[in-house]
């Protein structure tokens, strides 16, 4: 998602009324409950106090990318934000389209409460969201499914799978290495023969290939499958309807959720403005984590969680050990190889 180059008379939020002139913010989403939570929690108070109006488009991951490069190699731009992981979001093939966000994030370098590297040139991180094993728990009494090892375990843990499969899928080959035994400190770079020979095992098991989290939720309220790799947003927000389900952070994946704005789109001060307005509010950040079970990026805003709610989120140093470090520079120079090897293995 992407930032602001504000006028100094326009650089406070109280200027809303000069604001207000301008035309809506329309910001990319993957849509379902996390559209409406992103949308009553931050896009409407920000409105509110602005007068600036938010518009969402519902889009996978994978098609707000190509979306997004489509519409800057066209010189026609019609959305102004886009929300990527943190990794594709520093990618070359990202920053091509996206805004520079350096001297916009220089109003943020005394921020002691934020996270390192919060504000950074390739966009304004929103929140830590685990990708992790989720399981049915109706189906699993006793000894639990924890590590990805299990989720290939099918005769101890049968059931029907689900992956994903939008775009991006180097935590699925990583997860297929640490079940053939890979050792967290040895898994990048990642062997992909060794990866997809481990998949080829489990494929037949999957049945569902999810490419957003809505899908991923729809599918375990169908009873499509009993174990998955989804993420920890969908997981929370599972359970708040009273589902069935749990969650393993053993070899969960920690990524953060970066909103990127688009070159030449058509109110970037507006995106900007929201982008402000969320960092500058910890209520905000505070009440978005406790909806979905995610680290938010201030600790001010941890400080403002209920006690179930931080219990719920890995901040603690026990938490971070069970957690995968990634390389994100190898991730990003392969990123072309690993989704053209991932296509030709999917279509086998």
């Amino acid at each position: 998602m992407k930032r602001l180059l504000l006028v100094a008379t326009f650089c406070g939020l109280t200027a809303g009324a000069a604001f207000a002139e301008q035309k809506e913010v329309v910001v990319a989403t993957t849509g379902g409950v996390f559209n409406q939570a992103i949308s009553e929690i931050w896009f409407e108070p920000f409105t509110k106090q602005t007068g600036i109006k938010v518009k969402t488009v519902v889009a996978t991951d994978a098609q707000m990318r190509s979306k997004a490069q489509a519409m800057f190699e066209a010189k026609d731009v019609a959305w102004d934000m886009i929300n990527n992981v943190d990794i594709l979001a520093a990618s070359a093939q990202n920053r091509a389209f996206t805004e520079d966000l350096t001297e916009f994030c220089k109003q943020f370098a005394e921020r002691r409460d934020l996270a390192n590297d919060t504000c950074n040139a390739s966009g304004v991180k929103i929140t830590y969201n685990a990708t992790l094993l989720a399981f049915n728990a109706d189906k699993f009494k006793g000894l639990p499914p924890q590590t990805w090892a299990d989720f290939w375990n099918v005769k101890d843990f049968p059931g029907p799978r689900a992956l994903p499969n939008f775009g991006d899928p180097w935590r699925v080959l990583a997860a297929a290495l640490l079940a053939d035994g890979v050792a967290t400190d040895q898994l990048f770079p990642l062997d992909l023969d060794r990866a997809f020979k481990k998949l080829d095992q489990i494929k037949p098991q999957v049945s569902l290939w999810w490419k957003t989290g809505d899908q991923s939720q729809q599918g375990f309220r169908g009873g499509d499958y009993v174990m998955g790799m989804i993420w920890g947003t969908r997981v929370s927000a599972l359970k708040a309807e009273g589902q069935p389900v749990q969650q393993s952070y053993d070899q969960a994946f920690m990524l953060a959720d970066t909103m990127q704005i688009l070159k030449n789109s058509p109110n970037g001060e507006g995106a900007q403005a929201l982008l402000k307005f969320y960092l500058e509010t910890p209520a905000v950040q505070a009440k978005f984590a406790e909806k979905f079970g995610v680290t938010p990026v201030s600790q001010d805003a941890i400080k403002l969680m209920s006690d179930e709610g931080r219990a719920k989120i890995p901040t603690s140093s026990e938490a971070f050990k069970k957690i995968i470090k990634h390389d994100p520079a190898w991730i990003n120079d392969n990123q072309a190889r690993i989704l053209e090897a991932w296509n030709a293995w999917m279509l086998k």
